[in-house]
């Protein structure tokens, strides 16, 4: 649903008579009709490995790859040794922090793929159902 700022705006581009025109090279504005609007060019169809864009407006999602799991991995690494450090408080050394870090790497990158992937899969599923009904 959209915000009341979003309605406000909305409401407001409808009030207001809006005139399409194009400047020549002396600067002069000249009107231009529906017919002379140049419609879009038509789209290629995309492969398995392109992204596309999603039906409701929201993110577009990208297909898995190893190396977004692993920056993403490189990004959570400081945060799961800073929170080893912490639970562990006295009892645990930094040594046994970096080991306990390296484990959590070991689960996390898969698993971090393997959601990638099953994310993927049903976008594309859905994206199929979707383009089969039209």
């Amino acid at each position: 649903m959209a915000s009341r700022k979003q309605r406000r705006r909305r409401e407001k581009e409808k009030r207001h008579e809006y005139e399409l025109v194009e400047i020549d090279a002396e600067g002069n504005e000249t009107v231009l009709n529906a017919a002379e609007l140049k419609s879009p060019p038509p789209r290629a169809s995309k492969s398995r490995g392109e992204t596309a864009k999603p039906s409701r407006g929201g993110r577009t999602i990208q297909p898995p790859s190893w190396t977004r799991v692993l920056k993403r991995g490189l990004i959570f690494a400081p945060l799961f040794f800073l929170t080893v450090m912490l639970l562990g408080g006295s009892n645990v050394s930094i040594v046994g922090a970096l080991l306990q870090t390296v484990l959590l790497m070991a689960v996390f990158v898969p698993f971090s793929y393997f959601m990638d992937r099953l994310v993927w899969r049903s976008q594309q599923k859905r994206l199929a159902r979707t383009s089969g009904r039209s």
